[in-house]
């Protein structure tokens, strides 16, 4: 087949960390031909979906990890997959990709399916599944805000649309500092924040399951660092092996008839305790720890699954 990425600047990945490396590491052995093309070098012409960007061959060489043929335009309705990878911030930027990459389909598979990573972003979609998730709420008025801290005293405060851990602030029930993160943060966006009760389980970690095609393929767990409430690896939390509870596969038997439905065939979610804290469709990774600690590999598996589809 022939598959483009559409994805964050490739010189600067971790290739031992990498999701998106991982993936086309796969897809090459399994003789897919590939293109690579940065989000920014998308765009729609009289009708098309085109990409400006490069034949890809990658190789697991530290430092030398890529090569690139010539520079070329190509209109991506002629290509078998198009993968969605580029990294939040999940803002107007990366939502115009969505809608431009949906004229694509459904002759050329887009994974995630692009309607619904737009109508899915991470921490909305577990609102369908309140019975799932730690007691929430979604506000921009700091009253109301107020109010939820005054019921649950121990919260977790964060940006509607962020990712990698950033701006995740514990508010503990004797901090006053609430209404100044509020006008730190609505002095910037005009998104709403979400709050959350403290989850005290964070301490024995955030687990991050792997579901292929609706279906958990493995977890692994993600320790905070010292002094750290998040454990986000992009902050600095420690990766480790764990197995799936029995709760971890309620969770999945719940949720992934929903996305196997809408076409999430890639995707993380965050369990802390008993707890569903996010459903990751727009660029999940951990599919390299997993594959380390358990030998299980989810990348054959996720082009299993696309290939399945193409048939």
């Amino acid at each position: 087949m022939k598959i483009a990425f559409q994805m964050d600047p490739i010189g600067p990945i971790d290739i031992n960390a990498d999701s998106t490396f991982r993936i086309a590491e796969e897809a090459q052995a399994r003789g897919h031909d590939l293109f690579y093309y940065t989000p920014d070098r998308l765009s729609y012409v009289e009708g098309r979906v085109m990409a400006r960007g490069w034949p890809l061959r990658v190789q697991r060489v530290e430092g030398d990890h890529f090569e690139l043929g010539d520079e070329t335009t190509v209109d991506l309705s002629d290509f078998d997959v198009v993968w969605l990878r580029q990294d939040p911030p999940f803002d107007m930027f990366y939502i115009t990709t969505t809608h431009l990459l949906q004229r694509l389909t459904p002759e050329t598979l887009v994974v995630n399916d692009p309607f619904w990573v737009r109508n899915f972003p991470e921490k909305l979609l577990i609102l369908d599944f309140p019975e799932l998730m730690p007691p929430t709420a979604i506000a921009r008025d700091l009253d109301a805000i107020r109010e939820f801290k005054a019921a649950h005293g121990d919260v977790i405060l964060k940006p509607l649309y962020g990712n990698g851990g950033a701006g995740v602030f514990h508010l503990p029930e004797s901090d006053r500092n609430l209404s100044a993160l509020h006008e730190l943060f609505t002095g910037f966006s005009r998104e709403p924040l979400i709050v959350q009760k403290f989850l005290p389980e964070i301490k024995n970690g955030d687990k991050r399951v792997i579901l292929v095609d609706g279906e958990p393929v493995g977890a692994i767990n993600r320790i905070p660092g010292e002094g750290e409430t998040r454990s986000n690896m992009h902050v600095g939390g420690r990766p480790e092996k764990v197995a799936l509870t029995d709760r971890d596969r309620e969770i999945c038997a719940a949720i992934g008839p929903l996305l196997r439905e809408k076409g999430q065939i890639f995707v993380g979610i965050d369990v802390i305790g008993n707890y569903l804290t996010e459903i990751n469709v727009t660029s999940p990774t951990g599919i390299q720890e997993l594959e380390r600690f358990d030998g299980v590999n989810v990348a054959a598996r996720i082009w299993e699954a696309i290939e399945g589809r193409r048939k």
